[in-house]
């Protein structure tokens, strides 16, 4: 198995672990599709698969359909997507993604964490380049073989496939989003979930003391409510 796996499985239940948070990113990445490419998901192919991500997170309709009207009123904000690049304790590269509408606010809460953690906040590309970007598919596995999904998906960017419990995944490069995608709907075979991943190129040991000082500032981080993921290269358990 590749890197794609070994990341997703050190990082297994801890994505979308709060049902509350779960609710308000997929909220979020709702307004974004619909002011970036209308209401109508038949037309909007962003929008298609933020309403996947909802049913995967077993968000109700009604809230789905709440979000999409509100994300349609002319007086519904935007939010605007900015990442943080810095450095938390025993050198760990940290990228933070947020969707905000209040960047002086975001900005404040973000450099207040790595400060009061014995991180530091860098500048745009300090540590972006550590990290591959990826897009993800989960689907249905059923009549499916990953590893003839693999060779049938790899002319349209596929660079990893595997299987868990869940369905088969399949890891290409963040450029193969829509390709894979289009074919996926072409081939109807069903999406569960799909989405963005920056998985490090390589990652670091600690010892337990010390991952105890990194994940001080990871969990002040990930409860922000402007912040939809962080990523970084501390090597972590896969058990």
């Amino acid at each position: 198995m590749g890197r794609a796996f070994e990341f997703r499985k050190a990082r297994k239940m801890k994505r979308w672990s709060a049902m509350s948070k779960a609710f308000t990113r997929i909220g979020k990445d709702i307004v974004m599709a619909v002011k970036e490419g209308g209401p109508d998901p038949a037309s909007n192919s962003r929008l298609r698969a933020v309403i996947q991500n909802a049913k995967a997170v077993n968000m109700p309709k009604d809230n789905v359909e709440r979000a999409i009207k509100k994300a349609s009123d002319k007086s519904q904000g935007d939010y605007k997507e900015v990442i943080f690049e810095g450095y938390a304790p025993h050198g760990i590269a940290v990228l933070v993604e947020t969707a905000t509408d209040n960047n002086t606010r975001t900005v404040a809460n973000v450099r207040s964490y790595f400060n009061k953690n014995n991180g530091s906040l860098g500048t745009s590309g300090s540590v972006v380049f550590m990290f591959d970007h990826t897009c993800n598919f989960r689907i249905n596995a059923e009549g499916l073989d990953p590893e003839e999904v693999e060779l049938e998906f790899i002319d349209f960017g596929a660079e990893e496939v595997f299987a868990d419990e869940d369905g088969i995944l399949i890891y290409a490069p963040f450029e193969s989003f829509g390709a894979i995608q289009a074919e996926l709907e072409t081939r109807e075979i069903e999406i569960l979930s799909s989405g963005f991943e920056r998985i490090p190129q390589v990652t670091k040991p600690l010892s337990a003391e010390q991952i105890t000082d990194v994940e001080k500032l990871l969990e002040k981080l990930d409860d922000d409510d402007d912040v939809q993921n962080v990523y970084h290269t501390m090597q972590e358990s896969t058990e």
